[in-house]
């Protein structure tokens, strides 16, 4: 909640007690006629003497027992008006908003731009944003040219976790992407729900066909539903993965770029539909989290049919405090010393040395080392990990990955660019992976751009050598598919105690055609997911 919604309100539900502030003014008058030095001497006294006589006092201020006084009038008078700016909410009611994922499957969502992926980073999103809704319920839909549903709502996490791991890109039946055919589903997955909920679009862009859609469902009078969209992917983009270790090509040969639409988000913004992107620490599971559950309580409060809450014992929590002060004779506290010296013993939480977690803490390098040069001190230290989460440049990325060992990290940090070095390093890294035609193939782009480059010449010749030949592959591969048939048995062994067997009767359980089916089904979560959205997909398409 805003300080304006909070302010919007904010009432009382006693308000007849506020008039107790108006005795402040009246304490202040009664100490100023008492310590008036002049008054008890004016009848005594002849004015013009009495002027020589008098002392001035010094005009310094300094907190005094009126002081006190006063704050414990204005904050007994405010507790005692019973305060309020939200309501109770009835018996059984859900304390958590109901929360709707439309996760865009479409093809971009494997651009690499973010490691490893634009999908996989959200699934590991996802599941950090199920295990901090503790127990809201969720939903979680998934589109591209069509919406379907993958799970309805639920508070079971592991089940959650089981089939975020089983989604990509190629379960969905059709390429393409559908923003407002995904809209109209989730609306009318929401339309019996009683409690107001949240549709939260996880995508790499909204089409701007779609804005006007999105716009009309937010302007409706009756709409107690809200859409959060949450970006995904850099403004810079990156190469779109179609397979282990391949890019995405277009008709040219060259390999296809997907950035970040970040001018649609910021149309949605403008249309009051809140957007934002992805974010490396937590910020962005925590803006979800903000937005869906200030929603919900937002909409109860203009519920008229709950009562207020009346906060006021807030307020008597330093009323309490204050008060103690008033038993000390001759008190006299030195109200700033004490707040230094008690902020000098305050831990130092806003920062942390180096080696603690830099999503949630201030590191000290910070100060004097940009990320690349941290990096680069990292790298020098032969700390490649810690090397390559400070690492912006994505060449330097790439080159602390692979000594890692982690080619498939290094080789996406490195499809960032387009370079001839680029290249060079993404053949080295398909070299150490084991594959070698792709890497003779990224050694080739690498000359392209660099014809006279003798260390790529020297190990496009070097890989062309690993290959082998295709008339050694048919005699490797007939090697290990020859089997020698008919092989004689090692022993054999006969039962001669049979005939001394007793005879017995066994109550075999019937078996139901039921259990048999249920047995013979053997299928994976992304089998059974992909079955169901081709034959939802067909059933949508038959005439």
């Amino acid at each position: 909640m805003s300080l304006r919604e909070w302010w919007q309100l904010l009432h009382f539900l006693r308000p007849h007690w506020l008039w107790m502030i108006l005795a402040i003014p009246v304490f202040y008058a009664s100490l100023f006629v008492r310590e008036n030095a002049r008054r008890p001497w004016q009848g005594l006294i002849e004015p013009a003497l009495l002027d020589h006589l008098m002392v001035p006092r010094k005009h310094r201020w300094r907190f005094r027992p009126v002081h006190l006084l006063s704050l414990l009038i204005a904050l007994g008078s405010i507790a005692a008006a019973g305060p309020t700016w939200r309501r109770e909410q009835p018996p059984f009611a859900e304390d958590k908003a109901p929360l709707v994922i439309a996760l865009d499957l479409s093809t971009t969502m494997n651009a690499v731009d973010l490691s490893p992926t634009r999908l996989e980073r959200v699934k590991l999103k996802l599941r950090d944003l199920i295990h901090r809704r503790d127990g809201g319920r969720t939903a979680l839909f998934v589109y591209a040219e069509n919406a379907y549903m993958v799970l309805p709502f639920t508070t079971d996490e592991s089940l959650f976790d089981v089939y975020l791991d089983t989604l990509r890109t190629n379960l969905m039946p059709h390429e393409g992407k559908d923003s407002v055919k995904a809209l109209q589903t989730m609306e009318g997955f929401l339309k019996d729900e009683t409690v107001p909920g949240t549709i939260l679009f996880v995508t790499d862009g909204i089409e701007p066909s779609a804005l006007p859609s999105f716009q009309r469902f937010t302007a409706k009078q009756d709409q107690s539903d809200e859409i959060l969209v949450l970006g995904v992917g850099t403004s810079e983009g990156g190469p779109v993965q179609d397979g282990p270790s391949h890019f995405l090509e277009d008709r040219s040969g060259r390999r296809v770029f997907s950035k970040l639409d970040v001018a649609a988000l910021r149309a949605l913004s403008h249309d009051g539909i809140d957007a934002s992107t992805l974010t490396p620490d937590d910020d962005d599971i925590k803006w979800i989290q903000h937005h869906t559950q200030h929603h919900m309580e937002l909409l109860e409060n203009r519920d008229t049919r709950t009562r207020w809450i009346d906060e006021g014992y807030l307020v008597a929590i330093p009323l309490a405090v204050l008060s103690a002060f008033w038993f000390r004779k001759g008190w006299t506290i030195r109200w700033t010393a004490a707040l230094l010296a008690f902020g000098l013993l305050l831990p130092p939480s806003g920062f942390a040395m180096e080696g603690a977690d830099r999503s949630s803490h201030f590191s000290w390098m910070d100060i004097w080392m940009t990320p690349n040069q941290q990096g680069r001190y990292y790298f020098q230290k032969k700390e490649y990990k810690k090397a390559a989460e400070r690492f912006e440049d994505p060449m330097w990325r790439g080159l602390a990955l692979a000594r890692m060992g982690d080619y498939d990290a290094a080789l996406n940090a490195f499809a960032l660019s387009d370079s001839a070095e680029a290249w060079f390093n993404q053949g080295d890294a398909l070299a150490h992976s084991g594959k070698y035609p792709a890497s003779v193939e990224a050694f080739r782009q690498a000359l392209l751009r660099r014809p006279d480059w003798k260390e790529a010449e020297d190990n496009l010749i070097f890989i062309q050598s690993l290959i082998p030949k295709p008339k050694e592959q048919k005699k490797e591969k007939k090697e290990q598919t020859e089997e020698s048939p008919n092989l004689p048995p090692d022993q054999v062994r006969f039962d001669d105690k049979g005939k001394e067997g007793k005879k017995a009767r066994t109550n075999i359980k019937p078996v139901t055609t039921a259990d048999i089916w249920m047995r013979n089904i053997q299928t994976s979560p992304a089998n059974f997911l992909r079955r169901r959205f081709a034959m939802q997909d067909a059933r949508e398409r038959r005439p």
